[in-house]
């Protein structure tokens, strides 16, 4: 099968890759209609992660089941289903409590597992032409035959649930107000979950012209931090107050002002928002991090950096009383709620969308993606 294969820093190439096979019992073969690439992915095609040379990439996949394996009961070939990228087995400690970003089965020695990302398992990704899901049962959801909703379905495999998660971490309630920063996938799909959960205002943090104008168009606030400090920017739209809620969708690869908005070298400072964020948000109350942040970083701007160590104003932060919540999206706790949510038109998350592009095209996709170029905000790879 044609695959999406991390060659080098900065470089991938579409190439010929096993096909995958039955390996157990519980197992499903499914045939890619759509796979995105994720800003997650960007961490390892720019070399700052331990990805090795040779993994092929994808973890926000959706298709249609080709084979199952023979204890596999609820679903069957000929299903359209999408699946969490997160790998879980469903029966561990974690699974049972609804955490399976952090299952304990399906990447022994670590908790949490994912397909086509370093450190996450074994599970090749979904950038390809078919792919190996695991405890098939547990892990496809099943969606409505057809093509119709097939972005916004795409959508529910990672950043529409991780945006959710986002609002659910910081407790987002109906009447609040919330700052997220970030207006990438995550960050967009995050203002708009809390739009879906009755928040009165949203304002959305970042500085690339494109986001900001999606932000714009779901009734989010843009707010672009080279035009002067953020948290001033929205005391100031708010009469001196800052905001109830704050979400975290940018992580560790945060800029200062002034750093390029279409990639290239950036003026990282890895604590920037975390400290905006506590700074933003009124006393009593919380923040919510599903950005990403890890405990190795080659390129990190400082040793502490290099080794996940960030300073962060935790004096401001108790003195405050504010309760904050991060980790990886577990996307079991919000993947069918969301897709009926699409399915009664309540929901269409597919507005980040800019691009579908065959498979052949990734590697174009990805140095574009990555530079911020020609209004890619979110990109959809379609064997």
């Amino acid at each position: 099968m044609k695959a999406v294969v991390y060659k080098e820093p900065f470089r991938v190439a579409v190439e010929n890759a096993p096909d995958p096979t039955i390996k157990h019992p519980n197992d499903a073969i499914i045939k890619i209609t759509s796979s995105c690439i994720c800003g997650s992915d960007l961490h390892m095609y720019e070399g700052r992660t331990a990805a090795a040379p040779g993994i092929v990439f994808g973890h926000e996949n959706m298709g249609i089941i080709q084979e199952v394996g023979s204890a596999v009961t609820e679903r069957k070939a000929g299903d359209r289903v999408v699946m969490p990228f997160n790998v879980a087995c469903g029966f561990c400690k974690n699974c049972l409590g609804g955490f399976t970003g952090f299952c304990t089965t399906v990447n022994p020695g670590f908790a949490g597992g994912a397909y086509g990302y370093v450190a996450m398992g074994p599970w090749v990704g979904g950038q390809a032409e078919y792919l190996q899901v695991p405890y098939a049962d547990f892990n496809c959801l099943p969606l409505p035959q057809g093509t119709e909703h097939e972005a916004d379905f795409a959508m529910l495999a990672d950043i529409f649930p991780t945006g959710y998660h986002g609002a659910e971490l910081a407790g987002v309630r109906p009447g609040e107000s919330v700052a997220v920063f970030g207006a990438g996938p995550v960050g967009l799909m995050a203002a708009y979950s809390c739009l879906l959960r009755g928040a009165s205002e949203v304002f959305i943090v970042d500085h690339v012209a494109e986001r900001l104008g999606k932000a714009q168009e779901i009734g989010a606030t843009p707010i672009n931090y080279d035009e002067g400090d953020p948290v001033q920017q929205i005391k100031d739209r708010r009469s001196g107050n800052g905001v109830d809620k704050g979400i975290d969708a940018v992580g560790y690869q945060a800029t200062k002002a002034g750093s390029s908005a279409v990639g290239g070298e950036q003026d990282e400072a890895p604590n920037i928002v975390l400290n905006q964020l506590i700074d933003v948000v009124n006393p009593t109350g919380a923040l919510g991090i599903p950005g990403l942040y890890v405990p190795s970083d080659p390129g990190g701007v400082d040793e502490n950096a290099k080794r996940g160590a960030l300073s962060i104003n935790f004096g401001r932060l108790f003195e405050k009383g504010l309760r904050l919540g991060t980790g990886q999206c577990n996307v079991k706790q919000y993947n069918a709620y969301l897709r009926d949510l699409i399915i009664a038109g309540r929901a269409q998350p597919s507005f980040v969308v800019s691009h579908q592009v065959s498979l052949d095209q990734a590697p174009e996709a990805y140095v574009k993606f990555d530079r911020r170029e020609e209004g890619y905000t979110k990109v959809i790879l379609q064997p």
